[in-house]
């Protein structure tokens, strides 16, 4: 076993003897959401990507991380503290030939979908062609990993030490809805999210993958989705009143502490880790 294998396999094995895996599955209705994908598909292809489920998860993604810093963060036991990035940096899953590599997006949340796409696009393909660089694979403060176009209907994904939480896409499919008093066929998207239990409560956990589930949903996403490709809306505002039921869990017990020093935006905020 060598290179990129040998690679994984290290990093797989420190990952899951290091953070107690807990996985939570959930599902999304995406019907609508696919009709706007098929419909905005011809733009991403003009700039040269592809409008993914995967390119869309990860807008989908930064809003959710916004709302829910602790799945951005990173735990320092050697120094008792809890790290909560001040940037949104998300790694893709990419399946090639020499094994699994992870390339990264970066600033993901300053992105509209349309760059997202293209820079997914031109990652991947660097993978594929074993263009990609130990630099195109670091930094990353959360992981999207999608199963969908092979099958499956749920897994549990790894989380990438040293981050705290991996979401999982697999196969999307027709299923039958009760909606409005007769059963629908509607378009169903499993997600399987992964979590460090040392930093995030199984409460949280399902809040943050129902908030995830619910922006895929709801028509108000649809709108930020129109957005960002340009087309006028008085109502993408809405947004942000998604984020308002559950923004205040994640945030009791912490102080916060600044330190000027570190010069990779991110703001150290102290936590006692529990059972030291």
């Amino acid at each position: 076993m060598r290179g990129v294998r040998r690679k994984t396999a290290e990093h797989l094995a420190e990952s899951w003897n290091t953070i107690p895996h807990v996985t939570q599955h959930d599902r999304a209705d995406i019907t609508e959401l696919e009709q706007l994908r098929a419909r905005f598909a011809p733009k991403a292809e003009q700039a040269g990507g592809k409008m993914t489920v995967t390119a869309i998860a990860l807008k989908v993604c930064a809003a959710a991380l916004k709302v829910f810093p602790q799945f951005n963060a990173t735990i320092d036991m050697a120094k008792e503290e809890i790290v909560y990035k001040q940037y949104i940096n998300i790694g893709v899953a990419a399946d090639t030939d020499r094994g699994l590599l992870v390339p990264v997006i970066r600033d993901v949340d300053k992105k509209n979908i349309v760059e997202l796409a293209v820079e997914l696009s031109q990652l991947s393909q660097k993978a594929r062609d074993k263009k990609i660089t130990v630099a195109d694979m670091e930094g990353g403060t959360f992981t999207i990993t999608n199963l969908g176009g092979i099958g499956g209907t749920a897994f549990t994904p790894i989380v990438n030490h040293p981050e705290v939480a991996i979401l999982g896409l697999s196969r999307s499919r027709m299923e039958p809805e009760w909606i409005g008093g007769k059963f629908e066929p509607r378009l169903i998207l499993p997600l399987s999210l992964s979590y460090d239990h040392r930093l995030i409560d199984g409460a949280d956990a399902a809040r943050f993958l129902r908030w995830i589930a619910e922006a895929f949903e709801q028509a108000v996403f649809a709108l930020r989705f129109k957005a960002n490709f340009g087309e006028r809306t008085q109502q993408s505002h809405l947004m942000k009143r998604t984020s308002q039921p559950n923004a205040g869990s994640h945030s009791r017990g912490i102080k916060r502490v600044a330190h000027r020093r570190n010069r990779r935006r991110t703001r150290r905020l102290r936590r006692r880790i529990p059972g030291r």
